[in-house]
């Protein structure tokens, strides 16, 4: 009966403990008996890799091509590496004496374009073959006139040109200038610039040029001996206004607003200590005291 127990308990007990889950630490490792057994790889016997052939070797080679043109009938024959691409090939082609330029070249294999971007291997060209020479429309194409290398000429600068870069011209006032009002401007020479070189047969000259400033009056009321600026300058002057302009308005602001608009239009030409005393003189104040 003692034994019957001793093994429910120690049943009991083995399924609690395999019931709690297993907590490992950080740095645990597994003991090198518990890794898994490597499996058997039975040795496979492979067959070795092709060799490269040598007719790729010879497709990379030079061959030789006949280039024919119709119209006009003109024939080149080259030898080009199949490697090349078309670009390539065009521009050895316009190398040639009387051969359009490689831009306006277009070649064609058995009425199909060849494109620049693409080897000749990948057309299916032999040596020997004749390929179709064209130029793009738009183009004469004169073998006489064309030279190698297909480069365009710069045309010469004419000779004896009369022609000249003209240079900016300077205005030379003089120091003197007038100190207030509109006086007479001084007279104004154009001169040349200095780095301009004359012909042999030419003389530079200096051109005088007088403004004629008789009619410009010299202060705003018209003449020289005009008595604007003293008049409105003192403040019985504006005395006399402002009492004008009451007796006409019937409301005093009116007469303010009035006087206040043609002072206004005077304050140009007055100083600061000028409208001051014609602002104390007369009693209006305007913003902040001006």
């Amino acid at each position: 009966m003692a034994e019957q127990a001793e093994a429910a308990f120690v049943k009991n007990f083995t399924n609690n403990l395999s019931a709690q889950p297993v907590t490992y630490p950080d740095d645990f490792q597994p003991p090198p008996e518990s890794y898994l057994k490597k499996v058997p790889v039975l040795p496979v016997d492979l067959p070795e890799p092709p060799k490269r052939e040598h007719a790729e070797t010879s497709a990379a080679g030079a061959v030789k091509l006949t280039f024919k043109s119709l119209k006009p009938a003109q024939s080149y024959t080259l030898s080009v590496s199949l490697a090349d691409t078309i670009a390539v090939i065009k521009s050895q082609l316009a190398n040639e004496a009387g051969a359009p330029p490689a831009d306006v070249q277009r070649l064609l294999l058995k009425g199909k374009a060849l494109a620049d971007a693409k080897l000749l291997k990948e057309y299916d060209v032999k040596d020997g073959d004749t390929l179709n020479l064209m130029v793009k429309p738009g183009y004469q194409w004169d073998p006489s006139k064309v030279s190698s290398g297909a480069t365009t000429e710069t045309p010469p600068t004419p000779v004896g040109s009369t022609a000249q870069e003209l240079k900016p011209i300077t205005l030379l006032p003089e120091p003197t200038r007038p100190t207030r009002g509109h006086g007479r401007i001084p007279s104004v020479v154009l001169s040349p610039s200095p780095s301009l070189t004359a012909l042999p047969d030419e003389k530079v000259v200096d051109i005088p040029l007088v403004l004629d400033t008789s009619n410009i009056p010299s202060s705003p009321t018209g003449g020289p001996e005009s008595t604007y600026h003293t008049e409105i300058s003192q403040p019985e002057f504006w005395e006399r206004l402002y009492g004008f302009l009451s007796s006409e308005f019937s409301v005093q602001s009116d007469a303010v607003t009035a006087w206040e608009d043609f002072f206004c239009s005077s304050k140009g030409t007055l100083s600061v200590s000028e409208i001051a005393k014609i602002r104390d003189k007369v009693g209006v104040t305007g913003m902040a005291g001006t």
